[in-house]
């Protein structure tokens, strides 16, 4: 397939929390069409590193899915590329991923193919590894990865879909393909994809089995023969939510499917909204990281990561930045809320003051000799 590829500048502005975000999309041609993307690396990546895929929920945006994701800055942490596709708009004008809706019954845009091929041209363009490509997604966006799932396998290793489902049709189509790792994190009182399902499309998006049938085929398909279940720490008890893990392990290809039921949770991308306990966008990698046949991330962010702590975390007034390598400079520290807007915060040698912030989650980003690495604190 012959594709042509130019680069624009379009500005997308987002007001939230009163500031305000511009993006900046390229635009890659795919079947006559035009579709847009926002590519990030880490300034300092390696060639041969790993390719993240994120995709935003039905009405949503790209934009919008890289500044609640959090994953630019886990980029900067571990080392990876991340691309925030952007899907087509249907006779409503919003944006979506053909899945096939059951209102969408005209739409014929091909978002397998749209994915796969910019996975192609990224990982060539950028000197990414094609064996380590993977893909993330909210709702309609998590849908799109049990598409991939199915239908891009040769693509893409493993998948993590948030508060996603899979159409009926689609997993009737699942069968033959090869299994691969999923990941999937879904909120139990998600009263947009419930977890009962709706197998007989009261809803009208498309019949859909329930979360745990989809778990339990994905188990039997990659003949998981163990099973580890455990409650997360609750972290931020005021969030009204735990998380319940069931990881399912010692599948074909050493392959795990993941499920972190939400108790208490709805419709929510944790870590931004809802759910505070853990960030899906880094649950996502760890999970991601599992399958890259021993590959290691930047030593230079394992190292950072393993020679920089914060504690108390949470903590009710301030924080202390321990550096275990006295040969280690530490050269600036920012803090951030957790959509990406700076915050002033007092900082006294590796002291930094909490104490005039609001109760909720922030990231720390410290600025080393060696490069950065981000935190994630909870200011009680």
């Amino acid at each position: 397939m012959n594709h042509t590829y130019k680069i624009v500048l379009l500005v997308f502005t987002i007001c939230c929390s009163h500031f305000i975000v511009q993006a900046q999309y390229t635009t890659f041609e795919h079947d006559g069409i035009d579709r847009q993307y926002i590519y990030y690396e880490p300034g300092d990546l390696d060639e041969n590193m790993p390719l993240v895929f994120a995709m935003h929920g039905y009405t949503g945006d790209a934009a919008n899915m890289r500044n609640y994701s959090d994953l630019n800055d886990l980029a900067d942490q571990y080392g990876f590329a991340v691309v925030y596709p952007r899907g087509t708009t249907d006779g409503g004008g919003n944006r979506f991923w053909n899945v096939g809706y059951d209102f969408h019954p005209n739409e014929d845009v091909d978002d397998v193919g749209f994915l796969t091929d910019l996975a192609a041209y990224l990982q060539v363009t950028y000197g990414l590894n094609p064996d380590y490509t993977f893909a993330t997604g909210f709702s309609n966006g998590a849908e799109m990865c049990y598409m991939l799932a199915c239908q891009a396998y040769d693509t893409f290793k493993a998948v993590a879909p948030v508060a996603g489902m899979i159409l009926q049709d689609i997993l009737d189509g699942c069968d033959e393909s090869p299994p691969i790792p999923i990941f999937e994190i879904h909120g139990s009182e998600d009263g947009v994809t419930p977890l009962s399902g709706d197998p007989n499309n009261n809803d009208g998006w498309g019949a859909y089995p329930s979360i745990a049938s989809t778990i339990d085929y994905f188990v039997a398909k990659n003949e998981c023969t163990t099973v580890v279940n455990e409650t997360l720490p609750d972290t931020d008890p005021n969030d009204d939510s735990v998380i319940v893990s069931q990881k399912h392990q010692n599948g074909i290809n050493n392959n795990e499917v993941w499920y972190y039921e939400v108790a208490g949770g709805g419709h929510d991308w944790p870590g931004a909204w809802g759910n505070m306990d853990i960030d899906a966008g880094e649950e996502a990698w760890l999970f991601f990281r599992l399958y890259m046949d021993g590959f290691l991330t930047n030593p230079n962010y394992l190292y950072l990561d393993n020679t920089i702590s914060i504690f108390p975390n949470p903590a009710q007034t301030t924080v202390q930045i321990e550096n275990s390598d006295p040969t280690l400079n530490i050269q600036n520290v920012q803090l951030y809320s957790i959509l990406g807007v700076q915050i002033e915060a007092i900082r006294t040698n590796e002291t930094i003051d909490l104490s005039q912030l609001n109760s909720g989650v922030y990231l720390m980003s410290i600025s080393t000799s060696m490069g950065t690495i981000t935190r994630r604190i909870i200011k009680e």
